[in-house]
């Protein structure tokens, strides 16, 4: 019967729900085709020498569970309390940019691999800030601003912690790192989980930045991943409006990777929240699998980060990098954004004089160059080839609501 049906070339409807789960299984192949990932016990603390390798000291704010299997801290279950912590994490002097060198065995070779060096648990909220405080103290004044990184969907803990330790240092960051990390149970069968968790976190998510605005940082950067757009955009439309006008007098980038975000939602967020004070960064990437794969999910709706509308984007206020030609180095091409991090401190000043220019100029999506090269290689002053897009639009400042 089914053979006939294949070979008269017509759909046999019965068979639908059949190739979607099809469709499925095969995106949840694809995407955990890397491999092998950490778990219990990532964190073993590694003392061997490593004089070139440089350390993280990242500061931890999280609605996990505390896990009490050694060197693991955190899992994927959900807490009624915030926990705070701290790890540093070492980079090994091989380091390739956008990588994450896990060690094939544990505690691995600082020489080699990414690595723990101290970790623990800080007591409560002020002893938190105070430690936060501490820090921004030492620095120059010039360099005392703080890093929020929010991660996405299917993301353990230590994944998490490592890859926001190759992104300060690729980015050559000289702040105070904070990673906010809800309780992803970090599997691919659990997004609906996953979705809840990052619901439930909204309300510490808002507590945790009021507190960070009311440090000795100069000013603060966000960066999400994924599913933490999600969770960020969310928290800002529910924030209480002191809240929200607060944290903004500190806000200097916020930039949104990948964003899995229904793409009419998130307009109804922005004309919720109204035009921000700075344009946001949305990295997109028409190619991301993983995004495929929410999108089905999500009854077909097309996900902010692969949206095919870049100037669409653009015109709601957003500065568009558009990452689809650049290669990816994991298979699901939802990681393309950990790749741009080492051109930081030039996206930041070449993207902030671009915006004001496009504004000066009333040019409409105006597009910084097709790649790199012409777009920071003045600032950099090396030659940059990433065949990169950067589309923005004309951007009047003002606050939002």
């Amino acid at each position: 019967m089914i053979t006939r049906v294949w070979q008269s070339g017509e759909a046999n409807p019965r068979m639908q729900p059949v190739w979607v789960a099809a469709t499925l299984v095969f995106a949840l192949l694809v995407l955990t085709a890397c491999g092998g990932r950490p778990d219990s016990g990532a964190l073993v603390i590694n003392t061997e020498p490593a004089p070139d390798a440089k350390i993280s000291d990242i500061m931890i704010v999280t609605t996990r569970e505390r896990d009490s299997r050694p060197d693991t801290y955190f899992g994927g279950e959900r807490s009624s309390a915030v926990s705070y912590a701290e790890a540093s994490i070492s980079v090994p002097p091989s380091h390739e940019p956008g990588q994450i060198e896990w060690p094939e065995s544990l505690p691995g070779n600082p020489e080699k691999d990414f690595v723990a060096r101290s970790a623990g648990y800080i007591a409560d909220k002020a002893a938190f800030k105070r430690q936060i405080n501490e820090r921004l103290a030492a620095l120059p004044p010039n360099k005392r601003e703080i890093f929020v990184f929010i991660h996405g969907y299917n993301t353990r803990f230590p994944e998490g912690l490592y890859r926001f330790a190759q992104i300060v240092h690729d980015a050559k960051f000289e702040g105070v790192p904070v990673f906010f990390t809800w309780a992803s149970r970090g599997t691919l069968k659990d997004y609906v989980y996953d979705l809840n968790s990052a619901a439930i976190a909204r309300s510490a998510l808002e507590e945790t930045l009021v507190e960070l605005t009311n440090t000795r940082a100069t000013n603060i950067t966000i960066l999400a991943h994924s599913m933490g757009n999600w969770l960020l955009m969310e928290t800002a439309v529910q924030a209480k409006p002191e809240n929200r006008r607060r944290i903004a007098t500190k806000i200097d980038d916020i930039v949104l990777a990948a964003p899995d975000i229904d793409i009419d939602l998130f307009k109804a967020q922005l004309r919720k929240l109204g035009k921000p004070p700075k344009p946001y960064t949305v990295i997109v990437s028409k190619d991301d699998r993983a995004l495929r794969l929410s999108r089905t999910i999500a009854g077909g709706k097309e996900r902010v980060g692969a949206y095919s509308d870049d100037q669409d984007l653009a015109e709601l206020g957003a500065i568009v990098i558009d990452v689809t030609e650049l290669e990816s180095l994991d298979g699901a091409h939802h990681s393309k954004f950990a790749q741009l991090a080492q051109l930081r401190p030039e996206m930041r000043k070449t993207l902030s004089n671009s915006v004001v220019s496009s504004s000066a100029d009333q040019n409409r999506g105006a597009n910084l160059g097709n790649d790199l090269g012409s777009f920071v290689g003045n600032a950099a002053g090396t030659a940059v080839a990433l065949p990169i897009r950067v589309i923005t639009a004309p951007f009047t400042y003002g606050g939002g609501s």
